[in-house]
């Protein structure tokens, strides 16, 4: 990879839509780890999420292999180089790591490192983590006598892509906090949080935007590919997160019943996205109150996966008496999926939580898929 400003924006900007099209804070890591990794050409990488007890509570690497990773050994404590970018905010560029009198040496399986770049990811005041990389790839042959080394230049983008990075790590945990909160007051809090974060991600990108602009002059088809990936993705986030933030308000359940609530949030949704989005209730009578909570929250587990994952154009949410209980219906007309992957995707796409909140109320969930042709989400419950 060539460093500078021509070659080096179009590349932060690939990292940053990289970054923002994940929710989930481990997918968020990694993809910041590769991104910084591959943006500088290093041989390795790593993130680290501080504890407070002195260690990590998430530690992501790239460039090591699963069996490398298992030999090392226990997580790093914060000491040395990484508790200077942590609790200080400065970063660290050094020719050689190992030279450096903080520096405390390593278990016997970690790989040989000496050049070394690292930075914080802060927001604001709070440090999210430390993000650094090591041993520079050198072009062939070389350009200098002493090898490659990480640069000024290297140092610069790296601190572009870190805050960004911060944004993408605070979006990630406040969405998975999101999904976790039940109490009202908290959760009409955090949609004010989000309804900033919004607003943050989208000024972020303009700003690439117009970085992405000095390509204009000297590559303007690149320059042009850059302006429109960055515009679709700040319009695919405006989408993502009003909808995430629709969810969090309070669903009235207690008060206006599950048909009228799911009514709503069927239009809001189909206001929010380019998908069409319909309700239609049959013969449906009132439940018990931890039936009614579960059906809600499946419906809104499964059209997220549907409004997100599917790239469908219509998604039909249908609610039917069904003896004594109800039957929950989403269908979608997306992309769909191989039901034997389904234990792999299952983590990713929140069936486990949905078959777990049916399975709470005696109920059962089913999933229907097949790649091309859509996948409908089922759950049945019997009567209180």
């Amino acid at each position: 990879m060539t460093n500078g400003a021509g070659a080096g924006i179009p590349a932060v900007s690939t990292a940053i839509l990289a970054m923002s099209r994940h929710l989930e804070v481990r997918d968020v890591l990694k993809t910041i780890v590769a991104s910084a990794r591959e943006l500088l050409d290093a041989e390795y990488a790593a993130l680290g999420v501080p504890d407070d007890h002195g260690g990590f509570a998430q530690f992501v690497v790239d460039g090591v292999s699963a069996e490398q990773w298992k030999a090392i050994g226990p997580l790093p404590r914060q000491h040395g180089i990484l508790a200077a970018m942590l609790h200080n905010a400065t970063p660290e560029r050094l020719a050689d790591v190992r030279e450096d009198p903080r520096f405390g040496g390593w278990p016997a399986a970690h790989p040989d490192m000496s050049d070394f770049l690292g930075l914080p990811v802060a927001d604001g005041d709070e440090i999210l983590g430390a993000l650094f990389l090591a041993n520079k790839r050198c072009p062939t042959p070389p350009t200098r006598a002493d090898g490659c080394r990480f640069t000024e230049e290297d140092e610069r983008l790296l601190g572009i892509l870190a805050q960004h990075a911060a944004i993408a790590l605070t979006n990630a945990r406040l969405y998975e906090r999101s999904r976790e909160l039940t109490i009202a007051g908290e959760r009409a809090r955090l949609a004010h949080e989000l309804h900033d974060a919004v607003a943050q991600k989208l000024f972020s990108l303009r700003l690439t935007a117009q970085a992405a602009t000095a390509l204009v002059d000297r590559d303007p088809a690149r320059a042009k590919d850059e302006l429109h990936q960055v515009a679709a993705l700040a319009a695919e986030a405006a989408d993502e997160l009003r909808a995430a933030v629709v969810e969090l308000r309070p669903a009235g359940l207690d008060e206006d019943g599950l048909v009228a609530t799911l009514r709503s949030q069927a239009q809001v949704l189909d206001r929010a996205h380019s998908a069409r989005v319909t309700f239609a209730a049959h013969c449906f009578r009132a439940l018990p109150a931890a039936q009614e909570e579960a059906m809600l929250r499946v419906a809104q587990e499964a059209l997220h996966n549907a409004l997100r994952h599917s790239g469908a154009g219509l998604v039909e949410v249908t609610l039917t008496r069904n003896g004594q209980g109800a039957l929950l219906r989403i269908a979608d007309n997306g992309c769909g999926f191989d039901p034997g992957t389904v234990r792999r995707a299952g983590r990713h796409l929140g069936l486990v939580s949905m078959r777990d909140r049916a399975g709470g109320v005696g109920g059962k969930l089913t999933v229907e898929s097949e790649p091309g042709k859509g996948t409908a989400v089922e759950m049945e419950v019997p009567g209180g």
